[in-house]
């Protein structure tokens, strides 16, 4: 086990990239990660393996499950369950933990 104490806002720096990832802690599939997403930009559709939760730490995204979509601001979290297909708009420029349990 370690112990660190980080800031979550300054995780990810974008720089000029539109959307990166950062790979906290990973256990087979499960992980906790942070991601950063420019305004206006997607994280194409795609399928969790693992149920998830995502909790937005700075910005506004926009989570799309087939018919329903769902804005997330900062301070909110959304959960949902593994084999669920889905896509992120940020509405915002946008960081999230996403976590994969």
């Amino acid at each position: 086990m370690f112990y660190n104490v980080l800031k979550a806002k300054d995780i990810v720096d974008l720089g000029d990239e539109k959307f990166k990832r950062e790979v906290l802690m990973e256990d087979n599939d499960k992980n906790l990660s942070v991601i950063a997403i420019k305004k206006n930009e997607i994280i194409d559709t795609h399928t969790s393996i693992c149920d998830a939760a995502v909790y937005v730490l700075d910005g506004e995204i926009e989570l799309h499950f087939d018919a329903e979509k769902f804005k997330v601001d900062k301070g909110e979290i959304l959960l949902f369950k593994r084999d669920t297909e889905h896509k992120v708009l940020a509405l915002k420029d946008s960081k999230f933990l996403l976590i994969k349990i």
